[in-house]
């Protein structure tokens, strides 16, 4: 599951120059990370977008350069970052043909395999795929790198760190990626819907509205941080809590009557099920 970015990643960022190509939300939160982190400095930065209103925020949040010029703002550039919707890739790709030439082009576009962004440009282009998710927009994100055809180990260092500023990163063959989708990149809507039940469970039972939810997210937030620090299995964490007799093993016995586990691996399926339908259209 990985190779460690570490310092070697950190070392190979300074100096760089970043084009951010895409300034929506996700690009949003990795700029926030990786000038909060120092990765960068930000006139070292620049972003790209078609929304005059996001090119203002930008500036104004971040001191960073702002474009309407793709190509020329990434061929001043020495890492390109791919923020666009999947649908808008090749023209974007079309216009960024002649631009780059020895940049690291990071993509960070669902569905969008590698060689589609390789077979664009009239040359050899280093690219490395990235599945992020929203919470990295809280610096929590959890991200899945691969390597196309032309990226070397170092590259992969090089975005595992940009990735590692807004949460946690692995390093992984591209055909998990779909897998990755299924759960990292889709499974944010899949825990709001489990906080907001939570939440409506409470009230349900007469807590009011704000601190049944307050209660149902910061348990969700101390569960998920349990099995990260102590490394611990979620079953043996789970029968921690569970004593015999007792309210939670009751609860758990719902849970599993209403089929909970069976909806969360129908949903991972499905989910990565339409990644391979989007990719194969591609």
């Amino acid at each position: 599951m990985g190779q460690s970015g570490g310092t070697q990643g950190t070392a190979g960022l300074r100096g760089k120059r970043l084009a951010v190509v895409g300034a929506g939300n996700m690009a949003e939160a990795l700029v926030r990370g990786i000038l909060r982190a120092g990765l960068l400095p930000p006139d070292a930065v620049a972003a790209s977008d078609v929304v005059p209103d996001r090119l203002r925020f930008f500036r104004e949040q971040f001191g960073v350069a702002t474009e309407t010029d793709n190509a020329a703002m990434v061929a001043k550039a020495d890492l390109v970052l791919l923020a666009v919707k999947p649908q808008m890739m090749g023209q974007v790709l079309q216009g960024l043909a002649q631009a780059v030439e020895k940049q690291l082009v990071i993509s960070i576009a669902a569905g969008i395999p590698t060689y589609y962004i390789e077979t664009r440009f009239p040359r050899p282009v280093r690219v490395v795929r990235v599945m992020p998710n929203t919470p990295a927009l809280v610096l929590e994100g959890a991200s899945a790198l691969c390597a196309g055809a032309h990226a070397t180990a170092d590259d992969l260092a090089l975005a595992r760190t940009i990735f590692e500023a807004v949460g946690r990163a692995v390093v992984l063959d591209e055909t998990a990626m779909d897998a990755v989708t299924g759960l990292s990149g889709s499974g944010p809507a899949y825990i709001f819907v489990v906080i907001e039940a939570l939440a409506d469970a409470g009230v349900r039972v007469g807590l009011s509205r704000d601190v049944a939810q307050l209660l149902a997210a910061q348990t969700v937030l101390g569960s998920a941080r349990m099995v990260l620090e102590t490394g611990k299995h979620p079953a043996v964490l789970k029968d921690m809590v569970a004593s015999p007799g007792g309210t939670t093993i009751a609860g758990l016995h719902a849970l599993e009557a209403g089929g909970l586990r069976a909806a969360l691996l129908d949903a991972v399926e499905a989910a990565a099920e339409r990644s391979r339908e989007l990719g194969r259209k591609k």
